[in-house]
């Protein structure tokens, strides 16, 4: 009875030693695989009769130990949408379950998820990894800015172009010498847009009236409201010290507006198709931020700035750390189209495996809590890297030769006990 105990015990043996090898070659194999997460094995032994008497051979099984939340190394890609995420948790992703009849993809309404972040738009413009999973986001409103943090969508990048923006704010940044030669050219321009994208140049001139007091006069020559090229004038006061000090009267058509802190003007040009509002900020009072009156004998502009631009086509995709997905486009305009956010588990290691280092949720793993990432214990993305396999090559290596010599000492058992039944047998001999 002990003898047939015995090789059930070590036929259990040969079976558990058979799927630790199994784990070992399922982790060698994916040693390269990016984002992949090896798998241990783990014993558990099952007794038959086990008492202070007398203890008969029972048997092992094994079970698979995930470490799913085992940190694999972070390695630079020559890919800038690659993406790795350091620390806990996982990039959503949806797996393509067929086409639709005008060509467009159809998703599973499964949800995956995914440590594999090699990240590149395929032909369609969706961002999809080297296992085929198709990275999802929060769409974000590309007007408002707003984030839709209620659902989960697959990113698709869009190569359309930038619409126009028209003008409607310059920001003046310029010293005016606070003792002008005789040959100084106290005026600028700067590059302003219509609401069609044309562009046309904002002009800006300065006379001196008096010590610390200036006339400052804005044209453009495309104008065609009121006086045309000329749209009005301004009295600017400087401090003794030489930042802004208040803005008088005006004339044309031109409206002092600002704050108690800050001042401004409001003009309207017509470039043919009505009138389009502009506020030209001049700077804060009692601040060297804007136009100032300093040294010197010669003007000079140093960065005029303005919010309008012509209508741009697109030129690449970037994500930044906090997970924007923005389009840039050749006009200098960038538009972010969608958030990665990162969906963290009570129980990363109960999560179900996929193909493709995927996972899905279990009874265990409790359920996704989907966030911005650096929250609640949720890891931070490192752009332009991915995340290695997490196998340990030279401790698989070591498993292997621990797994080969005990499979070897069951066989060894099992022959022994093989060699007791038959000198039992030959007893009756």
């Amino acid at each position: 009875m002990s003898i047939f105990g015995s090789m059930d015990t070590a036929i259990s043996g040969l079976n558990a030693q058979a799927a630790a090898f199994s784990n070992i070659s399922d982790n060698m194999a994916n040693s390269q695989t990016v984002g992949f997460k090896s798998v241990d094995t783990s014993f558990i032994d099952y007794l038959t009769t086990s008492t202070a008497t007398q203890n008969q051979s029972g048997s092992v099984a094994t079970r698979p130990d995930y470490q799913n939340d085992v940190q694999g190394t972070i390695q630079q890609s020559s890919d800038p949408l690659a993406m790795a995420i350091s620390g806990q948790g996982f990039f959503s992703v949806s797996e393509q379950a067929g086409v639709s009849s005008t060509g467009t993809p159809q998703f599973s309404a499964q949800q995956y998820y995914t440590r594999a972040g090699d990240f590149t738009p395929n032909s369609n413009g969706y961002l999809v990894n080297s296992a085929g999973e198709y990275l999802n986001g929060w769409a974000v409103d590309p007007t408002t800015g707003s984030v839709n943090t209620g659902t989960l969508v697959p990113i698709q990048i869009g190569e359309s172009q930038s619409p126009p923006v028209p003008t409607t704010a310059v920001s003046l940044i310029a010293n005016v010498p606070a003792v002008p030669s005789a040959t100084s050219n106290l005026s600028s321009e700067t590059d302003i847009y219509d609401t069609a994208g044309n562009a046309h140049q904002l002009q800006t001139s300065w006379a001196q009236t008096s010590p610390d007091n200036w006339t400052l006069t804005l044209s453009s020559p495309d104008n065609v409201a009121g006086g045309g090229t000329t749209i009005g004038s301004v009295a600017v006061a400087f401090n003794p010290n030489g930042t802004l000090a208040s803005l008088g009267s005006a004339s044309g058509a031109l409206t002092v507006t600002g704050t108690p802190t800050a001042g401004a003007v409001q003009i309207s040009p017509d470039y043919g198709t009505g009138a389009e509002p502009i506020t030209v900020s001049l700077g804060t009072f009692g601040a060297a931020d804007g136009v100032t009156q300093f040294a010197g004998t010669d003007y000079a502009a140093t960065g005029t700035t303005q919010n309008g631009a012509a209508a741009g086509s697109f030129t690449n995709v970037t994500v930044d750390t906090d997970g924007n997905v923005a389009a840039q486009y050749s006009n200098g305009k960038s538009v972010t189209l969608a958030e990665v956010p990162v969906t963290t588990f009570a129980d990363a290691d109960a999560l179900q495996r996929q193909d493709g280092q995927a996972f899905t949720v279990s009874a265990s793993s409790g359920g996704p809590q989907t966030q911005h990432f650096g929250q609640n214990g949720a890891g931070g993305l490192v752009v332009g890297s991915t995340e290695a396999s997490n196998v340990d090559i030279a401790s698989q290596l070591s498993q292997l030769i621990v797994a080969q010599q005990a499979y070897g000492a069951n066989a060894k058992v099992i022959t022994t006990a093989n060699e007791l039944l038959t000198t039992t047998l030959n007893m009756k001999q």
